[in-house]
């Protein structure tokens, strides 16, 4: 179970390592917190668009239809409004009724039911800062971090309204974004004199002093690429498939760096640090 704040999110972390354990017959479920309601419109070529602007939740929600069939997987909303990103010195206070805003304990009794019904042995979400400082991304590592527990504690979530006790075994936080990454797919295009589009994300990691991540899991998942590029296309009105994303050349993409990366937060089972499979420490114990 891979739990996003919005959608698109499935498909620009993890979608290739989901595709991967698909492929393999994995049973794999997508919980998205929010619609995307509050989302910009970010693709170019679909600014302006009337239509959109009046229906964006509708038009996400098809986005998210087609990456589900492209990835393959299972797909279900937590039900909760998207609290946009806010913007401004200071701040302006989130929007009533906002995702951000939501009672933890309440939200991750909805998001214990969906664990406890389809009863996932591994769990992937966001680290405490969101991956980065988005209010739903942190609000969607709150809720699962309860639910991960209480999704086995029948006393704060009780059978009777929340379903059978079940206990996940592992979680873990998606790191695709890291520096190491960023950095050797930086070095491969500038020796192969082409043109990087990374060079300002190193800046901007060196203005900010970003503390680095540990990487506990490298998932190979370089034949999957091209369905992760394609499920993110799927959200157009998020994506512009002549945009940055798509800068680095797929051959490069998967000689230099074929994988995908995890943090391990907790697990309920041994396993041995570097991981090369989210299920590492339950396979053996099957």
């Amino acid at each position: 179970m891979a739990v996003h704040a919005h959608p698109d999110d499935e498909s620009s972390k993890g979608a290739a390592t989901m595709a991967k354990y698909v492929s393999e017959g994995v049973p794999v479920l997508v919980v998205t917190c929010t619609g995307g309601e509050r989302g910009s419109v970010l693709n170019p070529k679909l600014q302006g668009d009337k239509y959109i602007e009046e229906n964006i939740h509708e038009v996400r929600a098809k986005e998210m239809d087609e990456a589900r069939e492209i990835l393959g997987i299972e797909q279900e909303w937590l039900g909760y409004v998207d609290s946009g990103l806010p913007e401004g010195d200071p701040l302006p206070p989130l929007p009533e009724g906002c995702f951000a805003l939501a009672d933890v304990e309440e939200a991750a009794g909805e998001l214990v039911k969906k664990i406890r019904a389809f009863k996932p042995q591994v769990i992937t979400t966001y680290d405490e800062n969101g991956g980065y400082p988005h209010p739903d991304h942190i609000m969607t590592h709150k809720v699962t971090m309860v639910a991960f527990d209480g999704a086995a504690d029948t006393e704060k979530f009780p059978e009777a309204e929340y379903g059978a006790a079940y206990q996940p075994q592992k979680l873990y936080y998606n790191q695709g974004f890291n520096k190491p990454r960023t950095i050797a797919l930086h070095e491969a295009l500038l020796a192969r004199g082409l043109e990087s589009p990374y060079g300002e994300w190193l800046e901007r990691w060196k203005e900010f002093e970003r503390k680095e991540r540990t990487l506990t899991t490298h998932v190979p998942c370089a034949d999957f690429f091209e369905i992760r590029d394609k499920a993110l296309i799927a959200h157009a009105t998020q994506i512009d498939p002549d945009g940055g994303w798509f800068r680095v050349p797929m051959e490069i993409q998967k000689e230099v760096w074929p994988t995908e990366e995890y943090e391990l937060a907790k697990s309920l089972v041994d396993t041995s640090l570097p991981e090369s499979d989210l299920f590492a420490g339950i396979r053996e114990n099957a």
